[in-house]
């Protein structure tokens, strides 16, 4: 696993010209980096998820969210951002509610 501060996105909703480089675009301007990147089209509908590590963002957490979310908002999809802590912690929650 790479080192630095790592965050989850995943971006939702119906497939459309400028989704694959809007996204991106945003966390390029921002010094983020994309280790790990996962896209398709179901049906219609586009699906991505990335690991990013934003240990040398020019933008902090909040900020970079709120950028995604409008970018997001531009080409009409759908954009969670989670700290990888945070997404972990939520794994070991959905595991232990799995063992009931």
């Amino acid at each position: 696993m790479p080192e630095g501060e790592l965050i989850v996105i995943s971006v939702l909703g119906v497939d459309r010209p400028g989704i694959v480089s809007e996204i991106p675009s945003a966390l390029a301007e921002a010094n983020a980096n994309i280790v790990d990147i996962s896209m398709t089209v179901l049906r219609g509908f586009f699906t991505m998820i990335m690991v990013v590590d934003i240990s040398s963002s020019r933008k902090g957490l909040e900020e970079l969210r709120e950028e995604l979310e409008e970018r997001g908002k531009k080409v009409g999809v759908n954009v969670i951002l989670i700290h990888e802590k945070v997404f972990r912690f939520m794994q070991r929650v959905w595991e232990c509610l799995d063992m009931r």
